[in-house]
């Protein structure tokens, strides 16, 4: 074939230079080889992201959950009044009287009784004629309390209230003072009843956790210790989900000593609602919970148990103490209020 101007030879039509049928099949086997090894490799490791995902979500649920129940016990049978500064809005004699209440809270001071209850030990006034007083009568209307006092008081003198609730971790079965029968509402395995105040702010509050391993969820009711009913357990009160049973049919909530309940008696006969007190020195809490997706490599979902093991109350611990001094003490043990019997039911 003739070369051109420029000494090239054409190259004839039908013979240029590419890839054969072969060479392209073992690029191609190739390509999809590598494909798929990348393919796997990044499906692995998104299916062990998920499982991490799953488990991390899993631990911080049950963390957060435990770490409020472990605050809450630690902070249950602590007595407090909402107001900073408490006094007698009036002058009293010595004897049974009756006398306004005067309470600074959120910096305004008015007359009231919130947070007092009747059995209530309270102290009057300061130094020398300081004492220690029991209510034995509430207007919740005119914010006055009635007690027996042994000495006479000015208007102002301060009222405070110390020691605390010896029932504050309800036992399985709280004692009642009257008839040395225990109420049968108490805590139980699959539910923690406990009051006082809980979150520091001098608010008393009434609080329910309920196990419901049947249903998979754990509730927390909260509510004033005053409040007239008991509000329902809707979902808003879930504190964690997918619970299970634990292993061995451990309960979620064990009381210690066991078995309660844990007594001490006061012999006086004027103790009046402290002449009999159960403690709960101890709480354990056994939580089995599951993921909420399955793990993707398993096929099954990933559990985990949390115990917390001899959690304990320390205000009930202080009163316990307090306790062991017999009548010297005994006007540091609040009992149980009135309204907080009427919701353990």
């Amino acid at each position: 074939m003739a070369a051109d101007l420029r000494g090239r030879t054409p190259t004839p039509r039908g013979r240029q230079r590419g890839f054969s049928l072969i060479e392209l099949l073992i690029s191609v086997t190739i390509l999809l080889i590598v494909t798929s090894v990348a393919t796997s490799a990044l499906l692995q490791l998104t299916n062990s992201q998920r499982t991490i995902s799953n488990r991390t979500q899993l631990h911080a649920g049950v963390r957060s959950a435990t770490e409020l129940l472990q605050q809450e016990v630690g902070q249950a049978g602590r007595v407090a009044l909402p107001g900073s500064v408490v006094t007698l809005n009036g002058a009293v004699a010595a004897g049974v009287g009756t006398v306004v209440i005067r309470q600074t809270i959120g910096g305004a001071a008015s007359n009231s009784v919130a947070g007092l209850f009747v059995d209530e030990w309270l102290t009057v006034d300061s130094g020398n004629k300081a004492e220690t007083v029991r209510i034995t009568a509430i207007d919740t209307a005119a914010k006055t309390i009635t007690a027996d006092f042994a000495m006479p008081h000015a208007s102002g003198a301060a009222v405070n209230v110390y020691g605390g609730f010896a029932s504050g971790i309800v036992p399985d079965q709280y004692w009642n003072d009257a008839a040395w029968a225990a109420y049968p509402n108490g805590s139980t395995g699959s539910v923690l009843k406990l009051f006082g105040d809980i979150n520091g702010d001098g608010n008393m509050v009434y609080v329910e956790y309920t196990c419901d391993t049947a249903g998979g969820k754990l509730y927390r009711n909260v509510m004033a210790f005053d409040a007239a009913v008991k509000p329902a357990v809707t979902d808003s009160e879930v504190l964690l989900g997918n619970i299970t049973a634990n292993p061995g049919g451990t309960a979620c909530f064990t009381y210690m000593p066991s078995p309660l309940p844990y007594n001490i008696n006061v012999d006086d006969p004027g103790c009046g609602a402290n002449c009999n007190q159960s403690f709960v020195l101890d709480v354990a809490i056994t939580l089995t919970v599951n993921t909420e997706q399955v793990d993707p490599i398993t096929g099954q979902v990933q559990t985990e148990t949390k115990a917390l093991l001899n959690v304990s109350p320390r205000n009930v611990f202080n009163t316990w103490q307090l306790a062991s001094l017999g009548e010297e003490g005994e006007n540091r043990l609040q009992p149980m209020p009135n309204s907080v019997k009427l919701l353990l039911p």
